[in-house]
């Protein structure tokens, strides 16, 4: 296994490990997490493809970035593209929570070489301004807007209200004690991601014009809101296929991770194998 901490773009270090061979597979976590919360996965894969993982900007090893008044998710996309450069060739980019919402906005930049995506339960709020998804749009803003107001009040476990949001009642509680105290050390960074996102704007347009071979992942218990965003992402992504994972929520990475990395390699093997294949 390789783990070091890399230089990206001049804006300070960015997490980097890599292990197994294979496919190179870029694996982005969410926020309040860092590359580590992908094993569980990558033990299900055994060595059977070439796992690079890395933290997003404020977590980890992974220097941030972005500030209140410039939360540009560009700086976060900017990150991940500098460990796709330096796994190198086409990656196969697969981001959870707000790192796939990064992934995204990596796929949409378009700088750097990618031969697939896959989207687990992205909190893709820009497809959701519209007024036929008001009532979905507003569950994230009544969320969030009572978490930020919450910790501003100095409440320590502010960050509880969003990992239930997420995850269903009793999500933060259920949590090891080592991962409730990093999610709380780490949720002034979460709440610059949730500005980063509310600031990206998605329209059908410019998801159209992502034509990658994408996977689409939700839990059939997740937060109605959450599961509504990837529904119409999968809608308006122009080559995507949605899965549901029975019994799961938002969390499923480390409560599904079997299931999850199954369909990761089935879409990777797939997207390898429509690499082969001559355009008609």
């Amino acid at each position: 296994m390789e783990s070091h901490a890399m230089t990206g773009q001049g804006r300070g270090r960015v997490d980097y490990d890599e292990c197994g061979i294979g496919p190179a597979v870029v694996l982005v976590p969410g926020s309040c997490s860092t590359g580590a919360v992908w094993r569980p996965v990558i033990a299900a894969w055994g060595s059977q493809l070439r796992a690079v993982t890395t933290s997003l900007p404020g977590y980890g090893g992974t220097d941030e970035r972005r500030t209140a008044s410039d939360p540009s998710i560009a700086y976060e996309a900017e990150a991940v593209e500098s460990v796709i450069r330096r796994a190198g060739g086409r990656v196969h980019l697969v981001g959870h929570s707000f790192g796939g919402l990064v992934a995204l906005a990596v796929a949409l930049r378009n700088r750097v070489a990618l031969a697939s995506l896959a989207i687990i339960e992205a909190p893709a709020m820009g497809v959701l301004q519209k007024p036929e998804e008001e009532p979905h749009y507003r569950a994230f803003r009544q969320m969030s807007e009572a978490y930020f107001a919450a910790f501003e009040r100095a409440q320590p476990e502010a960050v509880e209200m969003m990992m239930d949001f997420y995850g269903g009642a009793g999500s933060f509680a259920s949590l090891p004690g080592r991962v409730r105290a990093y999610a709380v050390a780490t949720t002034a960074t979460n709440i610059l991601d949730w500005a980063s996102a509310y600031d990206f704007p998605l329209t059908a347009e410019a998801l159209a014009k992502v034509q990658l071979p994408t996977l689409v992942v939700l839990g059939d218990r997740s937060n109605p809101a959450v599961q509504r965003a990837n529904v119409l992402l999968s809608k308006q992504i122009g080559d995507a296929m949605l899965e549901a994972i029975g019994g799961a929520a938002h969390f499923m990475i480390t409560t599904h991770a079997g299931e999850v990395a199954r369909l990761i390699a089935t879409h990777v093997y797939r997207a390898e194998e429509r690499s082969k294949t001559p355009a008609q």
